[in-house]
């Protein structure tokens, strides 16, 4: 089933909502609600991407290779590529922020790709992105778009997107 980017979709375990708005070989942008006390589930970093976040409403905080960082209405987060990141909703409000991705490569495959898995309900019990399917498809659609769990070491992230390529996850 294609995956239209400018519907919205929802990673109910996660309390994340995202929408396309826009993209080129520029940027990419989706708007990212979170729901109170909610945070994304893993920390990461994008190896060829800034990330920017632009909040419109609610607090939010990004720790950036371990450094907090907030910002409420009106201001920004930017987050330089290899730097790794985590997201979180600081308050007992909704956030909503608009999120940009520099340079915009081919971002929009991982998101159709992370839409799909997410509506396909191929989340691990805390929501979080069934990892396996998610490296298939990213190898497979030789995305340069990349973000790595920084759980994973480089090498063994490389070797893993091969692997479970090969095993066809």
């Amino acid at each position: 089933m294609a995956i239209n980017i400018y519907d919205s979709f929802t990673n109910h375990r996660a309390g994340e909502i995202f929408k396309g708005i826009s993209f080129n070989d520029e940027v990419f942008v989706m708007e990212w609600t979170m729901l109170p006390e909610g945070y994304v589930l893993l920390e990461h970093v994008h190896l060829y991407q800034d990330e920017k976040f632009y909040v419109r409403s609610g607090n939010l905080k990004v720790v950036i290779d371990g450094i907090a960082h907030t910002a409420s209405a009106g201001e920004t987060i930017t987050v330089p590529k290899g730097k790794r990141h985590i997201a979180y909703n600081h308050g007992k409000d909704i956030l909503n922020c608009v999120v940009e991705y520099r340079p915009g490569l081919d971002h929009y495959k991982f998101f159709q790709c992370f839409a799909g898995l997410i509506q396909d309900d191929y989340l691990d019990k805390t929501g979080g992105i069934d990892v396996p399917k998610m490296a298939y498809f990213l190898f497979r659609m030789n995305a340069k778009c990349m973000a790595r769990p920084t759980k994973i070491p480089a090498p063994v992230y490389s070797f893993a997107l091969r692997f479970f390529y090969l095993l066809g996850t």
